[in-house]
């Protein structure tokens, strides 16, 4: 069997390890000249980091990464909302990571390029159509240099993110991607520990919400490479997303300024941390609506390019990592390729459509919005206002990450599979 991945992100790299380690011949085909390490810090649950960890990724990740110790839910005014511990410390048995979403791909980049063949990883070569016979698919490939490639194999996963051209292929009239008004500000730098230097603080709801965390060793003992990140709404919902050249652009203190003033939060400096931040990034916050199936014939979709999601609750990249792991499996097992991909459909587009609807509540993150929708204006004793185990019902109930299958009990086995 062989399979195309279109997208070197995190899915699809993931993807071409976890085929890799199951003997399924890979090729993964990425748009861009080189994969460089882009973006800011993103969370990776235990359920997902447990599948890295057993292809032998863990120790990688660790050198370049925090492990996650508590998560702190506060509102605007810093009144703790909701405390639980993370990862290791809640009995998981792998951690969950913070980590530079960009130093995560670099992970896996080169782990994949030590492990598969020479020339399964390919730059600068961008999808501009496919077609499937009986039981094959054919992908071109646009180079720029004007060549065109072609490639032949039993499956064409498409693993293109958010603006993916094998899901507007598939579902060619479904329009741009949904935005309900919101914008989202990142940024990292080098920062004073604030807590314990391995947790998360959460702080506000939805509508306007500052979030902070460390995601890597800082340039002292006493520093963390510390991301943050603020959502707040910049426009009404139903309005037309802004354009795509404009979804990762440079942000301004000036602008973000009115809108987290109000935030008081004594755990940490919030507002100094993004007031001092090298660079601001911003985009619109935006998903798109469930679809009632991934998988045609031979073709079927992965991470973003299947089920993009609100950033809450830490699901994103964790989903992608589950799907790559569910979709090798299925290949590995299944007696025909379409057969597989039907299986694997089943298996992961019911719990993420889920997640994607839940997130737009606010994923476990709306107990906050719920306490603050009672108590605007801070609080004395949060269980008068909204009792414990209502809180814990909202946060359990919004969770969204699940294993695929529970390994809480085996033996991680790192490979060297080559």
């Amino acid at each position: 069997m062989k399979v195309i991945i279109v997208g070197g992100g995190i899915g699809g790299l993931t993807a071409a390890l976890m085929l890799h380690s199951r003997g399924i011949e890979t090729t993964v085909y990425e748009q861009a000249a080189e994969i460089r390490e882009l973006g800011v810090g993103i969370n990776a649950l235990p359920q997902a980091i447990n599948e890295l960890a057993y292809i032998g990724l863990l120790d990688e990740l660790d050198r370049v990464a925090i492990r996650t110790n508590k998560l702190y839910y506060l509102n605007h005014l810093g009144q703790e909302v909701w405390v639980e511990q993370r990862g290791m410390a809640a009995g998981h048995p792998v951690p969950q990571l913070s980590i530079h979403r960009g130093r995560l791909q670099n992970v896996l980049l080169q782990a994949a390029l030590s492990r598969l063949p020479a020339g399964s990883i390919l730059t600068d070569h961008k999808l501009v159509a496919f077609a499937q016979a009986e039981a094959s698919v054919t992908a071109k490939f646009a180079r720029t240099d004007g060549t065109i490639v072609e490639s032949h194999g039993d499956v064409l996963i498409g693993a293109d993110g958010i603006h993916s051209f094998v899901r507007s292929q598939l579902v060619p009239n479904e329009g741009p991607p949904v935005w309900t008004g919101l914008m989202n500000w990142r940024g990292a730098l080098d920062w004073p520990v604030f807590l314990d230097g391995r947790s998360m603080i959460v702080a506000g709801g939805l509508e306007s919400k500052i979030v902070a965390y460390p995601i890597a060793p800082g340039e002292t003992p006493d520093t963390r490479l510390t991301n943050w990140g603020v959502i707040s709404r910049a426009g009404a919902p139903g309005l037309p997303p802004p354009r795509r050249e404009n979804w990762s652009r440079a942000g301004s203190w000036d602008d973000l300024w009115p809108r987290i003033n109000h935030f008081q939060v004594k755990e940490a400096d919030l507002i100094g941390l993004i007031r001092n931040s090298p660079s601001i990034l911003e985009w619109p916050l935006c998903d798109r609506d469930p679809l009632e199936r991934w998988s045609f014939g031979n073709v079927t979709l992965l991470g973003d390019a299947a089920h993009p999601m609100y950033p809450v609750g830490s699901n994103g990249a964790s989903q992608a990592i589950l799907d790559a792991r569910a979709l090798a499996d299925c290949l590995a097992s299944a007696r025909s390729p379409v057969e597989a991909l039907q299986a694997y459909d089943a298996m992961r587009r019911p719990p993420t459509s889920e997640i994607v609807l839940n997130n737009r509540l606010g994923g476990p993150e709306g107990v906050i919005d719920a306490v603050e929708a009672l108590a605007p204006n801070g609080f004395s004793d949060v269980d008068a206002v909204l009792p414990r185990a209502k809180r814990e019902a909202i946060v359990r109930s919004r969770a969204g990450a699940a294993a695929v299958r529970d390994r809480a009990n085996e033996v991680q086995q790192p490979t060297t599979a080559s």
